[in-house]
């Protein structure tokens, strides 16, 4: 899902003012500044006010957020649950139920202009691969790793295993 908007949904917690835009100074008013009500699209505060008012309410809804990565949320409900990834104003959902899937999307459009954007299949380079009979959800980032190579002009390079201790320590 995306969130429409983003930035414009901060709040502010400090008061704010800015020059006049261009183009809207009268000429008895050029000493004039704009007192900010809510948060723009530039403001060095934007992103953090949009992420303190999406953690509060995705919070209210039950989700609870990953303490090593805090733009990760979980939500369980009973055997079922649901995780949310939040990047920057993109939103990927996982479920384990579709219920539960349809009822989260309908909160977070009743919170924010949101626009649903289907099943996901890539995301931040990776492509994601479902077979839904079988029950498996495939990762890949096949597609950006040649995209690399050729960036590079390695197209032909040769694939190898790294050496790499799997042994957690």
């Amino acid at each position: 899902m995306d969130v429409k908007t983003t930035f414009l949904n901060g709040g502010l917690s400090e008061e704010i003012v800015m020059q006049q835009p261009e183009g809207f100074v009268e000429e008895d008013s050029k000493q004039l500044v704009c007192k900010l009500k809510k948060s723009i699209h530039g403001l060095k505060q934007a992103s953090r006010q949009w992420y303190l008012k999406f953690h509060k309410i995705i919070t209210s809804f039950g989700f609870v957020e990953n303490r090593l990565d805090e733009c990760i949320y979980l939500k369980n409900s009973g055997s079922r649950f649901i995780f949310l990834v939040l990047y920057v104003d993109d939103i990927l959902l996982v479920s384990s139920d579709e219920s539960l899937l349809h009822e989260t999307k309908n909160f977070l459009s009743m919170n924010f202009e949101m626009k649903d954007l289907g099943e996901a299949s890539y995301v931040l380079g990776i492509e994601i691969h479902r077979d839904k009979a079988r029950g498996l959800l495939g990762l890949s980032q096949k597609a950006y790793i040649e995209k690399v190579l050729k960036r590079f002009n390695m197209q032909q390079s040769n694939r190898a295993e790294v050496p790499i201790s799997k042994e957690i320590s």
